[in-house]
Order: C-alpha cells, then sequence, then structure tokens
C-alpha cells in the first residue's frame, strides 16, 4: 500500500497552491510528503547555461511547508528530465499525485497544462489536479463528489472516494449522468410525455442505487447523497464542482477522453483522477 504523498513543483503559482494542499492531505493522512520538481537540466547545467537565472527552490518552498504545517514530514526530490515521463514511475508508488493544473509554462488562457494532462492520462495510481486560484474551504454537508457513469462502478474509483469522504468527516455526492434512449431523444417529434420520462428515470434510479448498495453498506459512517441528472455528464459535473471540496471521477484505459477533459477546462474545484481497477 502506498505510504506517501507526492506533489510536483515548478515555481508557478499553481504547483504552490497544489503544494499546500498536499501538505494539509499528508497531514490528514499521517503520510509523509515528497516535493518533486524535475528540471531538464541538471543544476550545473543551468548555472552555466543562464548565470543569473535560478529556478524557485524547493527547498524554499519545504521550508515555508512545515512552517505552516509543523506535523508535516517533507522532502526534497530534484530529478532532471521531461517531466511526464520522469513523473509517471511516481505515481505508481504514492497514495495520490498531486498537481497544479497548469504550470509555469503555456500560454494566458489555457486552463490545462502539458505536464497536468500528460500524467493524469497516463499514471499508475490517483492524480490530484488543482486550479489556479482555488482556495480550500467548507462548500457544503458533500464534500466529496464522485462522478459514476453507466454499468459497474469501478472499485478503485469508488473506494476512493468514499475513503476520502471518510477521512476528511464530510458526505458523498454521488453523480450520475442520464440521457433518455437513443432512439428516444433522435425520433420524438414532440415534448416526452411526463409518465414515460418518469418511468425511464425511475429504472435509472433504481439500477444507480442497486449499484451503490454495496458501497453503502461497506462504509456505512459516509453520508451519501445520490444525485441523477438528466444532462451531459460533464455539464453535470462541473456542476457539482462547485459545491465540493474534491470531484473524483474514474479514467479508464490510457486517455482523459472528451468529457474528462471538459471538466479538467471548468472545474472549481480540485480533481481527482482515479485509473479503473477491478
Amino acid at each position: 500500500m502506498p505510504q506517501l504523498i507526492v506533489v510536483g513543483v515548478d515555481g508557478s503559482a499553481d504547483s504552490r497552491i497544489a503544494a499546500d494542499w498536499a501538505a494539509r492531505e499528508a497531514e490528514l493522512y499521517g503520510l509523509p510528503l515528497q516535493v518533486v520538481h524535475v528540471s531538464t537540466l541538471p543544476d550545473e547545467q543551468l548555472l552555466t547555461t543562464w548565470p543569473y537565472f535560478r529556478e524557485p527552490s524547493p527547498d524554499a518552498l519545504v521550508t515555508s511547508l512545515t512552517k505552516d504545517h509543523p506535523e508535516l514530514r517533507a522532502e526534497v526530490v530534484t530529478l532532471t528530465g521531461e517531466a511526464v515521463p520522469t513523473l509517471l514511475p511516481l505515481t505508481a508508488e504514492a497514495d495520490r499525485t498531486v498537481l497544479g493544473l497548469r504550470g509555469s509554462g503555456g500560454f494566458a488562457g489555457l486552463a490545462l497544462g502539458s505536464v497536468a494532462h500528460g500524467v493524469a492520462e497516463r499514471s499508475e495510481g490517483p492524480v490530484v489536479l488543482l486550479p489556479g486560484g482555488y482556495s480550500r474551504r467548507r462548500r457544503s454537508p458533500y464534500g466529496v463528489a464522485l462522478g459514476l457513469d453507466d454499468g459497474e462502478p469501478p472499485s478503485s474509483v469508488v473506494e476512493f472516494a468514499f475513503d476520502t469522504a471518510r477521512r476528511h468527516g464530510t458526505g458523498l455526492h454521488v453523480v450520475h449522468a442520464w440521457r433518455l434512449p437513443s432512439p428516444v431523444e433522435r425520433w420524438m417529434p414532440y415534448a416526452l410525455p411526463e409518465k414515460d420520462r418518469g418511468r425511464w428515470e425511475d429504472q435509472e434510479t433504481q439500477r444507480f442505487s442497486d449499484a451503490l448498495r454495496p458501497w453503502r453498506e461497506k462504509h456505512p459512517h459516509v453520508d451519501v447523497y445520490e444525485d441523477l441528472r438528466l444532462q451531459s455528464p460533464a455539464a453535470a459535473l462541473v456542476q457539482a464542482s462547485a459545491s465540493a471540496e474534491l470531484l473524483v471521477i474514474g479514467r479508464a484505459g490510457r486517455t482523459l477522453g472528451p468529457a474528462l477533459h471538459a471538466v479538467l477546462e471548468h472545474t472549481a474545484c480540485p480533481v481527482a483522477v482515479v485509473p479503473h481497477r477491478t
């Protein structure tokens, strides 16, 4: 079982926010924090090439974090190489890897940076991405939100969400976006009768509740709010992020997919991308 939390830093404002968020999580979980800085050039070569420029020191950041979080155990790890392939092996060893949604590169208006994107879509373990300017605050009694789609809920994703809600002492808001059957949406020339819509919604609600029942029984102390929404998954999850402290979404395969990418572009809270495991 992973026994540390990793945060990637590059001196950007987003990575500073991510580091503070990760420090709080490390304190809460009683785990050490590994502050990782990846440079494309060795330190001695940086000094030769750019004699008047030094990258922000992760040591100074750790000093600041331990001052703000006296119980924190933190260490600096400095690595050389391309950021994404260098960080990916660390994700397999971490309880979670924390990054800012956008780093020091890119251009103004870019919501999702290339490093955050690359690590989130290929990581072996959970990756938490912090939006720019995020400030932690309790927004609702259901501080953790979980997005579930059709089919069998992936155990790694659901367990992560329930465990996070339990440790944070908050409720779990489970969001399921659904659509009317495709032939109905495509060929219905008039408004759907309320009784037909209600029947399909009842069926969807029952399936949703049945899928969650084993997890509610396993975690009886987590208050669960089941939220069925007749809209697109991306729209439903972005709306849920407005009142959440953390939004948990599963990732199937080695790609984020358009819905998850859209959520990361517009989220109002940190997003945990958790790879599917049975």
